[in-house]
């Protein structure tokens, strides 16, 4: 499986402990210099029910200073994902992907239901 963390991201943090305490095998890989790409995100689209908002750091300056805000409503799903493979800022994190599974964000509850 591969997580996309950032340095100072303490959620991120956590994510990487906790999945070390589970014994987990995981590739870290970060999500600045090597963002998930358009097929990764396009994969997570399908964990998240298709909504494109639930893949973005909503809480990021790249997403304030891009005005996602008013701009995503009215991107295509390909412009989109573009957007979030080209600016890993703009990717809500951590980003996990597994085999058959994948999360954005870290609730040890609900990754414990998947990650032994």
């Amino acid at each position: 499986m591969k997580v996309y963390t950032y340095k100072n991201c303490s959620s991120c943090k956590k994510a990487t402990a906790w999945l070390d305490a589970a014994g987990a095998a995981y590739e870290e890989l970060p999500i600045r210099e090597t963002p998930p790409t358009v097929a990764d995100l396009r994969q997570m689209l399908g964990y998240v029910a298709g909504d494109l908002r639930k893949l973005f750091n909503t809480a990021g300056g790249d997403y304030r200073e891009l005005n996602m805000k008013e701009q995503l409503p009215s991107m295509s799903e390909v412009e989109a994902l573009e957007l979030l493979a080209s600016r890993g800022n703009l990717v809500k994190r951590p980003f996990l992907l597994g085999e058959g599974f994948g999360f954005v964000g870290f609730k040890a509850e609900i990754w414990a239901g998947i990650i032994k």
